[in-house]
């Protein structure tokens, strides 16, 4: 405690004991004085014994009084200890009292402190002083935290928000381009077939590009609005990866690209079929985007200890670090250029990665050397 502290524990002690002087002087007061003396007599006929001698010389009455010790002892005892309970529930209490007004002014005092630190850019050191080392150390990864995930939304909401003025720019050429072909067909009546086919063409291809966009809009607003609720079952997890292979075969012809699962038999695990059904195919999608064309996807699929692993290995050119970190943040997309025929609304692999960690597991990416590595990681159970 230090001197300062030291000093208003003892005013704060001598004042209830001056409380306590005042308050046996009042009973004093109220027994001998209010009470006309009454006290004092019940304390002499109780704790001495009246004797009335006559004094030879003068032959005059005295009246003695000796005090009858037994009694008298057990009374000073009785009296000694209410003292010291009386004097030791003074310190509690001027203790007591202390402490709970240190307690208020050390919780104001760090407010102060936490308020100027949270709210203001200044080193830590000038507003904590070293009694607060172990506190500030706190305080301090508290708001680097905090920063960090105010940091997080606003990166999200911007890219989120850039999504969607692109996507509504975007969406105007198209458009245009349908309208306009539409119109020539229509004015047209003449125009020879094969020009009349592939005028039909190119806007079938415009609009198939306009309802691509329009449903990264619903999958911007489906994000928003839904919480991924599980499901859980048994699931046949190879019989799964198979089928998906099966789906995804017009799509992998398309690019010239081919699947080799490997998957060991009788692989179950228990969890929610259509949500791990939409992580590897988000996957898978994403790998036949970055693919290099005529190159083999690889899927292995096995058990790792109480772990199911899932790993899609697909050859394309190699993700930039910076790029590696943030591929499962929302509305992050690899492609720059904004273009739609590899990139989505950047939220597949981001609801990948909330559908596994729901799930007690873990997904993470690598690339080098041109060969870009997913893995999932599930527990069997």
């Amino acid at each position: 405690m230090k001197a300062k502290d030291k000093t208003k524990f003892f005013i704060v002690l001598i004042l209830f004991l001056s409380l306590a002087l005042g308050i046996g002087y009042g009973i004093y007061y109220l027994t001998d004085v209010v009470l006309n003396g009454s006290f004092l007599d019940w304390f002499s006929n109780n704790y001495f014994q009246m004797e009335e001698l006559k004094d030879p010389k003068t032959n005059e009455l005295r009246i003695i009084y000796t005090p009858l010790w037994p009694q008298l002892k057990h009374f000073l005892l009785t009296l000694f200890l209410l003292l010291l309970v009386f004097f030791v529930l003074s310190i509690y209490l001027a203790a007591h009292f202390f402490a709970r007004l240190q307690v208020r002014k050390s919780i104001s005092r760090t407010s102060r402190m936490l308020h100027a630190y949270i709210h203001h850019d200044i080193d830590s050191d000038d507003v904590f002083p070293p009694s607060y080392a172990e506190v500030a150390t706190q305080i301090v990864q508290l708001k680097s935290t905090m920063q960090r995930q105010e940091q997080a939304v606003k990166t999200e909401t911007e890219r989120k928000n850039d999504l969607i003025a692109y996507l509504a720019h975007d969406l105007k050429t198209p458009l245009t381009s349908v309208i306009g072909y539409l119109d020539l067909l229509e004015e047209a009546a003449d125009m020879p077939e094969k020009q009349r086919k592939k005028y039909i063409h190119i806007t079938l291809e415009k609009a198939l590009r306009l309802e691509k966009m329009i449903n990264e809009f619903f999958e911007i607003t489906r994000y928003n609005l839904q919480e991924i609720i599980l499901e859980k079952e048994t699931i046949d997890l190879s019989f799964m990866l198979v089928q998906l292979t099966d789906e995804f075969y017009p799509l992998l012809s398309d690019h010239g690209n081919t699947i080799e699962l490997q998957a060991e038999e009788d692989l179950t695990v228990y969890g929610d079929s259509v949500k791990l059904a939409r992580v590897f195919n988000n996957i898978l999608k994403n790998a036949i985007s970055y693919s290099y064309p005529n190159s083999p996807i690889k899927v292995y699929a096995g058990k790792r200890e109480k772990d199911i692993f899932i790993c899609f290995i697909n050859q394309g050119k190699s993700i930039p670090q910076e790029k590696l970190n943030a591929i499962f943040e929302k509305f992050f997309r690899m492609d720059e250029a904004r273009s739609t025929n590899t990139g989505g609304a950047g939220l597949g692999l981001a609801i990948a990665k909330e559908i596994v960690t729901l799930h007690g597991g873990s997904i993470n990416a690598s690339s080098e050397n041109e060969m870009t590595t997913f893995s999932v990681t599930l527990p069997q159970q």
